[in-house]
């Protein structure tokens, strides 16, 4: 099983091939959530992702006639990003298979880099027998994204960087997909610290590593806002390693990952996927399991695609209360739509949206429910303007 020795191997040949990120603490985030958080800013990576770590210590390790050979990966994104930029640095053929599904900004930042691009199936797993298929056709290297000795080493460098800057770590909190990360790092922390705790964290909606570790048979979901970790076969070294070195595994669901993405922007000005937020997500949701504890968490990637995090930040000022939709009920006539704007405006809030509805509703003839999207301060201020429109005689109401 994979020793501390390999990881310090691999530190070694990494020195000055990726960089040695940030890991400083977060007092707002500490004081929100009653831990004390460090933060590892990995998403500040070249490619965005810790994932370059195992590539280039992989990639590095080939002989003379692998690298002649050209290597070939499978990924939705980061780890294909990591082989293609460190593939291109080395002067080797790459070739990345990427499902269908794999945002385009992923896509496209990949073939920056140098590498053939082959988009192939709707899931990892046809996307990765695809892979296979190529590597046995052109006599390709193929490049595991998570289960290889040299991948997990590479990952396990996050630790050993931690522990350098924060030796009194309580407790690591590390998302899980296949498990490179994490086999990677709780090898370092248990050697270099024995009685650390080590927490791995899952996205609900794909629990394959809990299940085989934990021997429960939660569901597998189709999709997830932390496509980064949604893997649906844990690997088998990983998981024989984490199975002895990790503590606990835990779940977050989508709503916590979305919340910690909008706290992360918000507090620490900083941008992360899905995947990179788990570990935030698992301190929102347990707050009580962290309690008053040192905990040292990874920003592991911060590749995500604009759309998804413009309707991630709206939908975090909806649970705010900083974004809120009011139905008010008046007659339909003429100046009230001006004193019912007024009346929000006069209570400081901004209009976002404004509907009339005349005919879908069971309201009298004479009257109309319109709808408003309003930005508030919060849910105080939203209550504030919803009774100062009851005050004036409207029938408003949250909806």
């Amino acid at each position: 099983m994979l020793q501390l020795t390999d990881i310090e191997a691999a530190a070694d040949r990494l020195k000055g091939q990726v960089l040695d990120t940030p890991f400083v603490e977060s007092r707002t985030l500490s004081q929100l959530l009653g831990c004390t958080v460090f933060l590892k800013f990995e998403n500040l990576q070249y490619t965005a992702s810790f994932k370059e770590r195992g590539a280039c210590n992989k990639l590095a390790q080939l002989s003379d006639a692998e690298r002649a050979r050209g290597v070939v990966a499978m990924s939705a994104g980061n780890h294909a990003q990591g082989v293609a930029y460190h593939a291109q640095r080395l002067g080797l053929r790459a070739v990345i298979v990427m499902p269908r599904f794999t945002p385009g900004v992923k896509v496209e930042r990949t073939r920056g880099f140098g590498a053939e691009v082959v988009l192939h199936g709707d899931t990892l797993e046809e996307a990765r027998s695809h892979a296979h298929s190529l590597a046995e056709q052109q006599g390709l290297v193929f490049v595991h994204p998570y289960d290889d000795e040299a991948i997990i080493a590479g990952q396990g460098t996050v630790a050993l960087e931690m522990l350098r800057v924060q030796p009194d770590l309580d407790t690591l909190v590390v998302a899980i997909g296949g498990g490179g990360l994490m086999a990677g790092m709780a090898t370092v922390a248990r050697a270099l610290k024995p009685g650390i705790e080590i927490v791995g964290v899952q996205a609900e909606r794909f629990p394959a590593m809990v299940n085989a570790i934990k021997g429960t048979h939660l569901p597998q979901g189709s999709s997830t806002i932390a496509e980064g970790i949604a893997v649906g076969t844990p690997g088998g070294l990983t998981q024989a390693i984490i199975r002895e070195r990790v503590d606990d595994l835990l779940l977050v669901d989508e709503g916590d990952i979305e919340q910690a993405i909008v706290m992360l922007l918000e507090i620490e000005k900083t941008l992360v996927e899905g995947a990179g937020a788990a570990g935030l997500a698992a301190l929102i949701r347990h707050p009580a399991r962290f309690a008053d504890k040192r905990v040292g968490l990874v920003l592991c990637g911060g590749n995500i695609d604009p759309l998804l995090l413009a309707s991630i930040i709206e939908r975090g000022m909806v649970r705010a209360g900083r974004l809120a939709r009011i139905e008010v009920s008046a007659r339909d006539v003429p100046g009230n739509l001006a004193r019912i704007t007024a009346i929000v405006a006069d209570a400081g809030a901004n209009i976002d949206e404004v509907h009339h509805q005349r005919a879908f509703t069971l309201l009298a003839a004479q009257n109309v429910a319109i709808e408003l999207v309003v930005q508030a301060r919060g849910r105080e201020h939203t209550t504030q303007v919803i009774e100062l429109l009851q005050a004036a005689g409207f029938d408003a109401r949250l909806v």
